[in-house]
């Protein structure tokens, strides 16, 4: 057994980890963020697609999550190391509200944008007439609506324990998070459905050539479908161990006294947390790794910026490459 000093010194180790990670994540985050948003609005080549726009969509979920993470250890360091969600009712809730709404909007656009990707590369014109802008505005729209619902009954029955902090009053909603949010809900149901329609995408793409569309098209496909296969394997990848977590932790009671037990699951909660959190500030990341026309993309895209200011203050007029040079300038196929 452990003596007490090395248990809390384990336990201090991993709120610093927490901390870090928080930093981290944040400060990528929204450097990531900020610049697919930036490259998918200011390239024309992304204008009016449905895929872009579900990226954006994302972007702008993943800020959210980022910063209240962020202000979240702010408020903590602040307190010198106090937890503010044992301090305060409001934010108790609001610190469990906003991550649940996230992590529900995460998963229905990450689900979204493959179901699309399947329906827009699809050799049957009639399949592809079901992905439209229109379409993916209503589905956000909805879903940003539904799961502030969902939200809804956590706000009602969050409460502040003297002794455990911020928790749920009613056994009713611990039942429902421990066996239906998040093995289902959060869990098995988006996994399955992004999985399968990300496949089921790049088998179309893979056929892609048969079809009488212009090359332009067809490479972009392939490159937006190539990026959803990806981000669909690594939101997977992430989020799996959080939902793994929340569910031991909703139904276990620890042991009084037992710090072992109680260090144990602290760091299985910042690792976890950590890797969930990594899913909301790694797009960017990953995209500019796996994708050569995404790097290309992004290089026309400072490029161009940066001749508009060259332009403006010094009146020079380099040679820039042209658009469809970014999706053509290579013969290979990424999803080869």
């Amino acid at each position: 057994m452990s003596s007490s000093p090395d248990i809390a010194y384990v336990i201090l180790a991993a709120q610093k980890f927490s901390s870090i990670s928080a930093y981290v994540n944040f400060c990528f985050g929204l450097i990531g963020n900020l610049l697919l948003i930036l490259i998918f609005m200011n390239l024309k080549i992304f204008h009016g697609n449905r895929c872009a726009f579900y990226l954006i969509a994302e972007c702008l979920v993943d800020l959210a999550q980022l910063s209240q993470q962020f202000a979240n250890e702010i408020w903590t360091l602040s307190l010198n190391g106090a937890d503010p969600t044992k301090n305060s009712l409001i934010w108790c809730k609001l610190r469990t509200i906003m991550p649940q709404w996230c992590r529900l909007m995460l998963a229905s656009i990450v689900c979204y944008a493959a179901i699309d990707q399947f329906f827009s590369t699809h050799y049957h014109r009639r399949f592809r007439q079901y992905s439209s802008l229109e379409m993916a505005k209503f589905q956000i729209g909805l879903a940003g609506c539904l799961c502030l619902a969902h939200t809804i009954p956590a706000g009602v029955f969050l409460n502040i324990d003297p002794v455990f902090g911020c928790v749920i009053s009613s056994q009713a909603l611990v039942n429902y998070y421990s066996y239906a949010f998040y093995p289902f809900l959060s869990g098995v149901i988006p996994t399955l459905i992004s999985s399968v329609f990300s496949l089921l995408a790049y088998r179309n793409v893979r056929r892609i050539i048969r079809r009488q569309i212009p090359l332009e098209r067809r490479r972009l496909d392939q490159q937006l479908t190539a990026m959803i296969f990806v981000r669909v394997i690594f939101f997977i990848w992430s989020q799996l161990p959080f939902t793994v977590y929340r569910i031991f932790s909703i139904r276990w009671v620890m042991p009084p006294g037992n710090t072992v037990a109680y260090a144990v699951t602290r760091w299985a909660q910042v690792i976890s947390t950590a890797l969930a959190y990594t899913s909301y500030a790694a797009n960017f990341y990953i995209f500019y790794a796996t994708s050569i026309r995404y790097r290309r993309q992004v290089k026309y895209f400072f490029t161009k910026r940066c001749a508009l200011v060259l332009r403006r203050c010094c009146g020079w007029h380099p040679n820039v490459v042209q658009p469809l040079e970014i999706l053509s300038g290579e013969s290979g196929s990424e999803l080869k």
